[in-house]
């Protein structure tokens, strides 16, 4: 497939990183994941990029009744595609984490391509109080955990999801070898591209934040899947407008949200979703680049449509 000359923007809304110590503008009810991802829709995001809190709480969920309390109103309020995560939160068994997925059979669902560290435990010194108890163990555990992604896992996300209902994947990368990973199942026959790569960049435990490394993924991935694929990337923290304009600068698309990065600019905590769209969204257009719509991002992935969903 050719290049397409339209940026895709992706929201990540909430994620399952984050605690609510964090910030009080993180989203965790489904009222408010609905009304920060239909605002960050309107701002200019073809792609909404959606985990589940815990109402109460706000710990990471991936029950398909808190997603069903979310997902149906989002759909009828915007264009965007939604997209479902399979990665769920550190900890979750594979069952748990597919069980929304199953319900929603969505047109795109993350896909996370190995097995790593994730190190979120640097935060808990960081924070003097938290507002729930389940915070501060939460992120400390992560300093023996690992987030796993065994083949054996991927090809169940696969089978399961791809061929039981058309889903379509964003294959979450935050290292050089789950490009190899993601050529492996190609080269098996299990994916057919497009293929919606997402470089990760700036997690414990991954590829830093470096402007180096964003340029040696996008040219591996160049070389492994050549027209096939659509690249994007994802700078967490501090680091999220810098990746983000030298992805586009490299041909690729980005993505933004709470869950990557909770800031607007150093300092200064972002009040919303569709301010981190929107700021991005000047950025590329300053630089003469086009947003893509919904529909026109559903074209560019080969999605199935909003129609053959399950919500």
């Amino acid at each position: 497939m050719a290049a397409s000359n339209k940026i895709i923007i992706s929201c990540a809304v909430t994620g399952s990183v984050h605690t609510p110590s964090m910030s009080p503008y993180l989203p965790l009810t489904p009222r408010q994941i609905i009304e920060e991802s239909v605002a960050a829709a309107e701002a200019g995001a073809a792609v909404l990029h959606l985990h589940a809190r815990d109402p109460e709480t706000g710990a990471p969920t991936a029950k398909a009744d808190v997603f069903k309390e979310f997902l149906p109103s989002i759909k009828q309020n915007c264009e965007a595609v939604i997209n479902i995560t399979t990665g769920g939160s550190l900890g979750m068994t594979m069952d748990e984490r597919l069980e929304a997925a199953h319900w929603a059979q969505p047109e795109l669902c993350s896909l996370n391509m190995g097995s790593m560290n994730f190190g979120l435990f640097p935060a808990a010194e960081k924070i003097p109080e938290f507002k729930h108890s389940w915070e501060k163990p939460f992120l400390e555990r992560t300093k023996d955990n690992i987030m796993s992604n065994t083949f054996g896992q991927i090809e169940r996300v696969i089978r399961e999801l791809g061929d039981g209902y058309g889903t379509r994947f964003e294959f979450e990368c935050y290292d050089i070898g789950h490009l190899h990973t993601l050529r492996w199942f190609v080269d098996q026959g299990m994916l057919k591209p497009p293929f919606f790569i997402q470089g990760i960049f700036g997690i414990l435990g991954g590829l830093a934040a470096k402007p180096d490394h964003v340029v040696y993924m996008r040219r591996l991935a160049q070389d492994l899947f050549g027209d096939n694929h659509l690249f994007s990337a994802l700078g967490a923290g501090r680091h999220q407008t810098a990746i983000l304009t030298l992805c586009a600068l490299l041909g690729g698309n980005v993505r933004v949200g709470l869950e990557d990065s909770l800031y607007l600019g150093r300092g200064a905590l972002a009040k919303s979703n569709a301010e981190q769209v929107l700021k991005i969204r000047r950025i590329l257009e300053e630089l003469g680049f086009e947003i893509a719509t919904p529909q026109e991002a559903r074209a560019i992935l080969s999605l199935k449509g909003g129609d053959r969903v399950g919500f």
